[in-house]
């Protein structure tokens, strides 16, 4: 699904930007504020596992979605949008890695991949990643990404914590894109199930395929980044003001490898109940 970007990200990095990162709490300015969105308890327990957040880090990209109609009795894949949204969101994402890189973090925690629709063309749509750059206080180059970068997680900083406690730790940010056209039921079909307790194997085909594409899209990228395997995996479905019968399933979670330090499966901590007591 990857498609090649023309710009090194580090270029489009607005002078706003760079001139932010240069302000950042590091071992040059150990007195400068750092920046993070992690919650009091978050914040704590990446402390608690060795890290030290450094500054929010956000890439964004407008983007146009193209058209592409498909045919209006056939389930297929709509290309040309599958590889828009990925594109877009790619962009993003390097762009948040790129400010990881420029504010010397060892990694990203608490991704958020947002979609916003901007106010003055309904075609056009903003593509948002923002998470907070993290440095570890001791093995640094142990957390590197494969490619020697930050490495990216949506993981929750308690989640974060525990998979550091069990003898793992996060790559990458992993993603698989399909955005689909389930075919329409012509009339006589229709009018022959109506009434009838009946499957509509046709939709559920399309449905099934659609996702199944994007979790297999995810777990390339899994294994490009030699990883083990992939946690916290959720997938999205929406449809962004297209035409009826277009839908978008997004596959996401965080690629995961062991530590070098080997941990016996029974030193791993129980889980503990928590109970939420906000509204």
């Amino acid at each position: 699904m990857s498609e090649t970007t023309t710009q090194n990200p580090a270029t489009q990095l607005p002078a706003n930007a760079r001139a932010r990162l240069q302000g950042l709490r590091s071992s040059a300015h150990p007195t400068a504020v750092f920046t993070s969105d992690l919650s009091v308890n978050e914040f704590l327990l990446v402390r608690k596992a060795g890290f030290e957040p450094i500054g929010l880090c956000v890439g964004s990209s407008i983007y146009h979605v193209g058209i592409q109609y498909g045919s209006w009795s056939k389930n297929q894949e709509l290309e040309v949008l599958s590889q828009a949204m990925y594109h877009a969101r790619e962009l993003a994402m390097s762009r948040m890695r790129e400010e990881a890189r420029g504010m010397g973090a060892d990694g990203i925690v608490g991704v958020r991949l947002e979609i916003k629709h901007v106010e003055w063309d309904a075609d056009i749509l903003e593509f948002v990643a923002i998470g907070t750059g993290v440095v570890h206080n001791h093995d640094r180059e142990g957390f590197r990404a494969h490619d020697g970068g930050p490495f990216t997680s949506d993981l929750s900083g308690q989640d974060f914590y525990t998979l550091l406690n069990s003898g793992y730790r996060p790559i990458e940010l992993v993603m698989g894109s399909c955005v689909y056209h389930v075919a329409h039921r012509g009339m006589l079909k229709a009018w022959s199930q109506v009434g009838r307790n009946v499957e509509l194997e046709q939709f559920t085909q399309a449905i099934y395929s659609a996702r199944e594409l994007a979790i297999e899209r995810m777990q390339v990228e899994a294994q490009t980044a030699k990883a083990e395997g992939v946690i916290g995996t959720t997938i999205h479905e929406k449809s962004y003001r297209w035409e009826s019968h277009v839908i978008e399933f997004f596959a996401i979670g965080t690629a995961v490898a062991p530590l070098h330090v080997e941990i016996d499966a029974k030193d791993i901590p129980a889980p503990t109940f928590v109970l939420s007591v906000n509204d």
